[in-house]
């Protein structure tokens, strides 16, 4: 059966997604036209370098079209979709980036230098998290994004956003076995309005 493609202009980012899936470089492109900035501004916030912000959203966009079958409209719209796909791969190229590490005096901006043992305390404290949580309390408090932020690039709500960083939180307290270090409690200026936790 031969897809009918609506015109560009006319069709639902869902039926470009189906469009896609069935090869139509169109709607790519349309996709690509309503949803690029968005990716684009999420990018800088992460990487701050243009050229890896323009691969990185290159890669994405090509990844949501080999994918496009898989789209499934009852678990995401897709600009959540979409988001998450450009998400995960911004953090894949932080992580691939040999002078990028994750120092305690990214945590809520300290006022002493922290000490370098600190700072292998806060890594390892970080990777005994579920990568889930190791995601959200890396974005919040390495790369400064607010719980709003999160929700949009994760795609879950505030509220469930906020209980998972508190848990995040609660868990690597634990694991440091209550040792004198920041408390890592994201400061007003690092959340939405002045939310807190």
């Amino acid at each position: 059966m031969t897809l009918v493609f609506p015109p560009a202009d006319d069709a639902s980012d869902e039926a470009l997604i189906q469009a896609m899936a069935g090869g139509h470089e169109d709607a790519l492109r349309e996709l690509h036209r309503r949803h690029a900035r968005l990716l684009y501004a999420l990018g800088h916030r992460m990487l701050r370098q243009r050229d890896d912000v323009e691969s990185c959203v290159q890669d994405a966009f090509m990844n949501a079209w080999r994918h496009a079958a898989r789209f499934d409209p009852t678990r995401a719209s897709v600009k959540t979709w979409l988001v998450s796909i450009a998400h995960h791969r911004f953090l894949q190229e932080l992580r691939d980036r040999p002078d990028v590490a994750l120092e305690l005096e990214d945590w809520d901006a300290p006022v002493a230098a922290p000490d370098p043992t600190d700072r292998i305390l806060a890594s390892r404290a970080v990777q005994v998290l579920e990568p889930s949580q190791r995601e959200l309390v890396e974005l919040a408090y390495f790369r400064g994004h607010s719980h709003s932020e999160l929700a949009t690039l994760t795609g879950l709500p505030v509220g469930t956003v906020k209980s998972r960083l508190r848990a995040a939180l609660d868990r690597m307290r634990r694991h440091l076995g209550g040792a004198a270090q920041p408390d890592p409690s994201p400061s007003s200026d690092a959340l939405e309005g002045g939310e807190h936790p």
